[in-house]
């Protein structure tokens, strides 16, 4: 079935913007030699194991997991620490001139460990002087192991915004880039924006991409030694720089036709492209980035009008209700999949015959049925999608966001306005697409940070190569997590939670409520409202105040119902009093697809040492044990329920990822790739 895929309009008034190495040589201090270096090094990992390397790769991603890290970064960041007294000793333009002599021995790629290390000691003190922030051993101990090209496991609360500071900083000062990818325009702007003394500091230019920017602006962005912005908007830049090479007969093509014409590298499609490279990258939030977003391939994409083809969507979908469920076709919701039977089939045609046109082909007629039969059973107003201003508007389910830049493919978002009867716009045509994973792996270094990323260790290592390693908090967790309250269905479920929130709520305890989605926000609402009990409702219509929503979810009386993950990013700090009554309650009314989920929620409260407790409220009726569960012992139930999720998303995420391949590989036989 179709999967859901974000789309970028092209617009045809302005120039492609771009990303590749090409644009470096714009670049007055990148000398010649280095900009062929980088040219011809090779990326971090071109495929998937194959063969007999599949077994292989799945026994060293186990091996690699098990090697003791911790320690060891651990060890290196009292290193880091030992500078603390004498550069704290230092006058600001000792510390000026220190940062500048260790910038040039890794601007020109000579640094050694002990230069590692006090890089990372000055670029600490230079926080702590610039903005007040020194950075603890646990910390720092991240940002050596980011440093290294792993994937840094630090709980929430932890400080995420300054360790990326540390291996971005050093990183920044090769004179490549370094690309800082967080999960929002939002955070993108922001994090530059808190961390902008800290890079001035350290000699450093720092910048933001988001939605908003025109190509010009873009191009200066990226030209900063750091910039942050988001997975959609680096892969979409980058695949409208292939669509600029591909336009001057790729990268090798551009420079001998410039250099036979003598007219310079700086001249025709070239100066098209935004960005100098994919150099080096470190991603807040890996999991959501490198792993729930990978199951969607980004795809710039063309208009195509087509009024023929959009009324068919309408007489689809007025042929759907006619056909009855079981009989005339089976739905799988657990694979997500709709098919006709023998009946069904015929009753198709039975339907359509008269019809002409685009329903003249029997197979063509089954197919449009089917894409409305789809949107009709698996698609449902306020949990896929939202309708907005006469159209339908995506929700990621991952984090309750609306994706106004998304689109489904092959038609069903189509199908799916046409059974709402909104406005429908006419299937476009695919001009580039790229899966997250394979452009993550483009970059020659990759790292990353994020709360829960050890249940993933073995698909991070397999697919990027890159290692997991769990820092410790910087102080205990006393958080408590108490045992699955079970209800037969979901009316008793909601009670239950609403009894629970009514009497958090009455001692003084802030009150997190995280529901799986729109719809589910909306039906609590309903009932604390009945109850009289003030709340925020955070969801994927409210996302504008999101920040603010979550950034108040720890003041003393407070109640917030969010859509799973929505908030990511925004520390909840607890108000004046609130560690006396027991800190921030968590109220989870579901459990997700993966425990990594749940555990990126349960995280909310108890950070940083602080007090609180969080417990789950589930039923025989949920979504989970609907699709994937199977009779069995209850607890078995919904941990079973869980792998089987889990295992079947790690199966889109490697089909994804193989359709990249193979369509890379007929494209480059073709010799267009």
């Amino acid at each position: 079935m179709s999967r859901a895929t974000p789309r970028v309009e092209l617009p045809t008034d302005v120039h492609l913007p771009g990303a590749n190495a090409l644009a470096q040589i714009h670049d007055a201090s990148e000398t010649p030699s280095a900009f062929w270096r980088n040219l011809s090094q090779p990326p971090l990992r071109t495929r998937l194991p194959e063969g007999l390397d599949v077994p292989w790769a799945a026994v060293s991603a186990r091996v690699v997991s098990a090697w003791p890290r911790r320690g060891h970064y651990l060890r290196r960041a009292e290193a880091v620490l030992g500078f603390e007294d004498e550069l704290a000793a230092l006058t600001q333009s000792e510390l000026t001139t220190q940062v500048q002599r260790v910038r040039e021995v890794f601007r020109r790629g000579r640094e050694t460990r002990p230069d590692v290390i006090r890089g990372f000691a000055l670029v600490r003190e230079a926080a702590h002087r610039s903005i007040g922030l020194l950075a603890y051993r646990t910390q720092v101990a991240a940002a050596l192991a980011m440093h290294d090209g792993c994937i840094a496991e630090v709980a929430t609360g932890e400080g995420k915004t300054l360790i990326a500071t540390l291996p971005a900083s050093v990183l920044g000062w090769s004179g490549r880039g370094c690309h800082v990818i967080t999960v929002n325009d939002y955070l993108a702007q922001r994090d530059a924006d808190l961390m902008r003394p800290v890079y001035a500091a350290c000699g450093l230019t720092v910048a933001h991409v988001t939605g908003d920017l025109k190509p010009p602006e873009r191009k200066a962005a990226y030209a900063a030694d750091v910039t942050y912005t988001t997975n959609k908007e680096a892969a979409a830049d980058h695949l409208r720089d292939r669509l600029t090479l591909g336009r001057v007969n790729g990268l090798v093509g551009a420079m001998l036709d410039h250099l036979e014409s003598g007219r310079g590298l700086s001249t025709g499609g070239a100066a098209g492209l935004v960005m100098r490279g994919l150099e080096n990258v470190v991603v807040d939030e890996a999991d959501s980035v490198l792993v729930d977003e990978a199951v969607t391939p980004l795809i710039i994409s063309g208009p195509s009008p087509d009024a023929q083809r959009v009324e068919t969507f309408i007489e689809a979908a007025a042929l759907a209700p006619q056909l009855v469920v079981r009989k005339d076709y089976t739905v799988d919701r657990q694979h997500r999949d709709v098919r006709l039977t023998p009946v069904g089939r015929r009753r198709v045609q039975e339907l359509t015959h008269a019809m002409g046109g685009l329903w003249a082909g029997q197979r063509r007629a089954e197919e449009m049925v089917v894409q409305a039969l789809t949107a009709q059973e698996l698609y449902v107003a306020g949990t896929q999608y939202v309708i907005k201003d006469n159209k339908v508007v995506i929700v990621d389910e991952a984090t309750g966001r609306l994706m106004p830049d998304r689109e489904w493919r092959d038609g069903l978002h189509q199908a799916v306005s046409a059974k709402e009867g909104v406005e429908i716009e006419p299937p476009k045509v695919t001009l580039a697409r790229v899966s997250f994973q394979r452009f993550f792996r483009m970059y020659r270094r990759l790292s990353g940070m994020t709360g829960t990323s050890w249940e993933e260790r073995h698909e991070l290592w397999q697919t990027y190569g890159t290692p997991t390693v769990q820092i410790p908090t910087h102080r205990p967790c006393v958080r408590t997590l108490a045992p699955d309250r079970v209800l037969p269905n979901e009316e008793a479920k909601w009670e239950a939670v609403a009894d629970a929130v009514e009497t958090g709520h009455a001692t003084g305890r802030p009150v997190l409520v995280g529901t799986r989605s729109v719809g589910d926000s909306e039906t609590l609402s309903t009932l604390l409202t009945e109850r009289g009990v003030v709340h925020a409702v955070l969801n994927a219509v409210r996302h504008e105040e999101e920040a603010g929503v979550v950034s108040q979810a720890g003041m003393k009386g407070r109640v917030t119902i969010a859509t799973n993950m929505a908030g990511r990013g925004t520390d909840i700090k607890l108000g004046p009093g609130v560690r006396e009554l027991g800190g921030l309650l968590v109220i989870a009314t579901d459990r997700n697809d993966t425990r990594r989920v749940d555990r990126q929620l349960f995280g909310r409260a108890g950070r940083h040492g602080d007090p609180g407790s969080a417990e789950t409220f589930v039923s025989l009726d949920d979504e989970l044990i609907r699709q994937h569960s199977r009779m069995g012992w209850l607890p078995w139930r919904f941990w079973r329920a869980q792998q089987r999720a889990q295992s079947r998303a790690r199966a889109q995420r490697r089909g994804v990822l193989k359709q990249d391949e193979q369509m890379a590989d007929s494209l480059g036989f073709a010799g267009v790739e």
